[in-house]
């Protein structure tokens, strides 16, 4: 594979144990006058389960979907793709350091749109070369990395952690899996939202772009074609 041909790869690390059972009883507490003891001997049923996810969810009640962790680690998009991903505050996140990491020969995100376009390729290749012989020039006179990262573009490719609960990843999916969304951060989340689906599908039934399961937030910026459920399956 050619520099910039870099694939993005997401991995779900781990996740909280049973998610959808915890979640269920974090809701049965709030409506129930049972005890945690008497409903953890109890237990639940698959059925209960769903009831009470789709409780919570049809009530707006997402309180009880903070106990239960996502951590998933995302691999070989851009600079400029991680400093979208942070902005969700509600997270941790564990990402490549360019101040200990040496960006010697780094590897870059090469968008589609410049691909395609042999012209375009050409004079991003060049830059990256440039950007590459500065910041090798910049260390080997005795820059520390931690000055020497100041040359480095935002298509530089970076790798990170994440952790995020179920409420704080629902709402990541209506904002970033959204026709809207920026690409490489959009390809992120669906294939966040696919794994997510893998181990909790009732937690994430109708997670998504907004358009999915009401109607678009974007008012007049609307893409005009909603996503479908198929596309997160």
């Amino acid at each position: 594979m050619m520099k910039g041909e870099k694939r993005v790869k997401v991995t779900l690390i781990s996740n909280t144990k049973d998610p959808e059972f915890i979640v269920s009883l974090s809701g049965k507490v709030c409506y129930s006058s049972s005890t945690i003891s008497e409903a953890l001997k109890r237990g639940l049923t698959q059925e209960e389960v769903k009831k009470f996810i789709d409780k919570l969810i049809g009530l707006g009640h997402e309180s009880p979907l903070e106990h239960v962790s996502f951590t998933f680690g995302i691999e070989g998009i851009s600079r400029a793709c991680s400093h979208q991903l942070v902005r969700h505050r509600i997270a941790s996140y564990s990402q490549k350091s360019q101040r200990y990491v040496s960006e010697n020969d780094f590897d870059f995100v090469l968008p589609e749109s410049i691909l395609n376009n042999e012209e375009a390729r050409s004079s991003y290749e060049y830059c990256m070369n440039i950007i590459d012989q500065t910041y090798n020039e910049l260390v080997k006179s005795g820059i520390e990395k931690e000055d020497a990262r100041m040359v480095l573009p935002n298509a530089c490719e970076t790798q990170i952690i994440v952790t995020m609960n179920a409420r704080s990843l629902l709402n990541f999916f209506k904002h970033r899996c959204c026709n809207r969304a920026q690409w490489e951060i959009r390809k992120v989340a669906d294939e966040m939202l696919r794994q997510c689906k893998k181990v909790a599908p009732n937690l994430f039934s109708n997670a998504g772009p907004s358009c999915l399961y009401s109607k678009c937030l974007e008012g007049n910026m609307s893409c005009g074609n909603p996503r479908k459920v198929d596309d997160f399956q």
